[in-house]
């Protein structure tokens, strides 16, 4: 089980790492979204940080079981909050990549949990 939690927790961080880069890039795309969201521009380093130390915490969650199981459950409260946001503005095309990655995360808690 801890070579499939390396795998999927490698796959997370590499999608966290791009979101959170585009997310620093300030992009036209990326401020529209997080403006149709309701999402302050000022919040932007906040989830950018949020998205990196998950990841960061992903992987040294291989070596510190405790660490891992705590990113991951903050990475799943992340996107539970990002299904939310979306859901608020009757946004569920944008809402399915976060759902996805929430179950991702929960999935990423249980991966952790059984590996010893």
């Amino acid at each position: 089980m801890l070579i499939t939690y390396i795998v999927v927790a490698v796959l997370m961080t590499t999608v966290l790492v791009a979101s959170a880069g585009a997310k620093s890039m300030r992009t036209q795309h990326i401020t529209g979204q997080m403006a149709s969201l309701g999402v302050p521009e000022g919040m932007l380093p906040l989830l950018v940080a949020a998205q990196l130390s998950g990841a960061a915490g992903l992987v040294v969650g291989v070596w510190w079981r405790a660490l891992g199981i705590a990113a991951a459950v903050g990475l799943a409260l992340y996107f539970a909050g990002a299904v939310a946001s979306h859901l608020r503005v009757r946004d569920h095309k944008g809402a399915s990549p976060a759902i996805v990655l929430t179950l991702i995360a929960i999935a990423l808690i249980a991966l952790r949990a059984v590996t010893l």
